[in-house]
């Protein structure tokens, strides 16, 4: 892991050298995960080379922010996703769920603008279930088995792939978990679509329930340029579940919109 001090903070980050097409990724993982997310995807036989995969303040190895939940935790999470695409020179932000909200503020609020944006699992608003925001208060453990319920974060029932998120998960730990949940609670830039000017890929896995279909296609139709794809056989974590398949949608997507290639 490197790490960038910015904003009186250590930011950890991965990062995956490589000769590509000039273009450079940078990933965003979601509510209570780690940079370990991407790893189908920053390896060096995943996407584009150079990659790099963020953990967001208070995640994996980077130290914490004192934030409240909502607009000041997002305002924090943007700027360690900026400190990071600086730092490696990343133009291609791709960002799952949490990550695709922060992906979004920092297109709109930020001085540095992506070439172009992948949201994977995310939506203009992330609206958190009522129960699961109590859950996060007083029984974490019934959150995570929520979560990893079928066709949330997961499709898949390969207990493997289950029982290592739900690890991530509780490693990340009840404070900050709650605090991503319920900044994407508060998340809302449904009316500022039309402002985002890099091209945009919408990914949904085919069974999620957590951010469904119609989240994906209002991202696709509402951005100028914007695009929607669905993963078969996957839930909120698509690049997880079925990591070849995203691999070659969001590949496509960059190929037609870059000239980025695999190789």
């Amino acid at each position: 892991m490197q790490t960038v001090v910015h904003d009186g903070r250590t930011t950890a980050y991965q990062v995956v050298e490589g000769e590509g097409s000039g273009h450079s990724a940078l990933y965003v993982h979601g509510s209570g995960g780690t940079h370990r997310v991407w790893a189908n995807q920053y390896a060096p036989n995943g996407l584009i080379r150079p990659a790099a995969a963020v953990d967001l303040s208070g995640h994996g190895k980077s130290e914490d922010v004192d934030t409240t939940p909502g607009k000041n935790t997002l305002i924090a999470y943007a700027s360690d996703v900026v400190a990071v695409a600086r730092e490696v020179g990343a133009n291609v932000l791709v960002g799952n769920s949490l990550g695709g909200a922060v992906a979004q503020w920092v297109a709109l609020e930020s001085d540095w603008r992506p070439d172009a944006l992948v949201l994977a699992g995310s939506g203009p608003s992330l609206p958190v279930y009522d129960a699961l925001r109590e859950w996060l208060d007083d029984d974490f453990d019934r959150a995570v088995e929520f979560l990893h319920g079928r066709d949330r974060l997961f499709h898949s029932t390969d207990e493997t792939l289950l029982s290592r998120s739900r690890e991530q998960m509780r490693a990340v730990g009840q404070a900050v978990t709650r605090r991503d949940f319920l900044t994407c609670n508060e998340f809302d830039v449904t009316d500022r679509l039309d402002a985002i000017d890099a091209p945009t890929l919408a990914v949904c896995g085919e069974h999620d329930k957590l951010t469904p279909r119609d989240y994906h296609e209002r991202l696709a139709a509402e951005i100028p340029g914007g695009e929607f794809a669905v993963v078969p056989d996957a839930a909120h974590l698509a690049m997880l579940e079925q990591p070849a398949v995203f691999n070659d949608v969001v590949a496509g997507f960059l190929r037609s919109r870059l000239g980025v290639s695999e190789d």
